[in-house]
């Protein structure tokens, strides 16, 4: 059976990203949900395997457990990540785990819902060198981390870690015990410098509408004219620009006023939308931050600003349709 699994799991990381779920499924037993991505010279092996809907894998990661690996929906494994040992790993949905870490698996290691450890982060459940046969310790225990964790940069996860949720740690700080439900830690061993609930604001419906505007201003500066050279014309809330020879309009459907009126033209209209309860009727270009929502619709714009929002700002989207 070591021979049979080394085997799949060598296959599997030579495989074409296209290929890699299908074979899980046929040759594994996994479960695989929709639109699960694998990338190129990424393996993963274990004794039950569960990768949610539009779960992700990146590039040049290896995951070799003996117990049980799952990845919820919208979870995420970046590129250059080692996962290894005799237990299992669990990893919450839309949770991510930045590049080049290290986790450790000799026992479980469970990270909840929308938690994070950024790059280059490392995860023991094990710690052990000098021989136990002549007085040195041994320590073994499970690490845990909750939901809407953020472990910045370069966090360093002992055995027996456990961190509560909506709890934020510093980067290259040390975790060995247990940090309580909205904590800010730091340091080395990490200590509680603040709450969470301090530095958290309460999201008015017209916050959210401020929010709105300040990312896509942002979006307008950083992508469009800096990186892509657009020309950007804005006409009273409306941003107007040409792309590829198709004309587009970025439209923010406010909280508070009349409902926004709808162009009947050729202008491709994104709409990012803070209103609760609307939704365009001719148009698949909307991103709506009340419900945390967005189509498939492949449009590069689009898809570009849903990017950009993940990315700088933490605004996650789940797809319907």
């Amino acid at each position: 059976m070591m021979i049979s699994k080394t085997l799949l799991f060598i296959i599997l990381f030579i495989l074409p990203p296209p290929l890699k779920p299908a074979f899980l499924r046929f040759f594994c037993g996994a479960q695989v949900g929709r639109h699960v991505r694998i990338g190129w010279f990424t393996s993963l092996m274990g004794r039950q395997i569960t990768l949610g809907d539009y779960s992700e894998i990146r590039a040049l990661t290896l995951i070799r457990c003996d117990g049980a690996i799952s990845l919820g929906r919208y979870a995420l494994i970046s590129s250059f990540n080692l996962v290894y040992g005799a237990a299992g790993l669990h990893v919450g949905e839309h949770s991510y785990i930045g590049p080049q870490s290290l986790i450790n698996t000799e026992e479980d290691v469970r990270i909840g819902r929308w938690s994070a450890l950024g790059a280059r982060s490392m995860v023991y459940t094990h710690g052990s060198f000098l021989p136990f046969t002549e007085g040195y310790w041994v320590r073994f225990a499970p690490v845990t981390v909750g939901d809407y964790v953020w472990c910045a940069a370069g966090v360093f996860l002992q055995p027996g870690a456990e961190i509560g949720d909506n709890s934020f740690v510093n980067s290259r700080s040390v975790v060995g015990g247990s940090l309580p439900a909205g904590s800010i830690a730091e340091g080395n061993p990490a200590q509680i410098v603040g709450q969470m609930e301090r530095m958290r604001r309460t999201m008015s419906p017209r916050r959210l509408d401020a929010a709105a505007a300040q990312m896509v201003r942002h979006f307008v500066d950083l992508v469009l004219k800096q990186n892509w050279g657009l020309k950007v014309e804005q006409q009273g809330s409306n941003l107007r620009m040409h792309y590829r020879g198709q004309a587009y309009q970025i439209m923010l459907a406010a909280s508070h006023g009349d409902a926004p009126t709808i162009a009947n033209d050729a202008t491709r209209t994104i709409w990012l939308i803070s209103r609760p309860a609307w939704r365009p009727t001719n148009s698949n270009h909307w991103l709506d931050l009340t419900q945390n929502q967005m189509t498939t619709d492949a449009d590069p714009v689009y898809q570009e600003l849903a990017l950009f929002l993940k990315r700088y700002y933490g605004v996650q989207l789940e797809f319907v349709g």
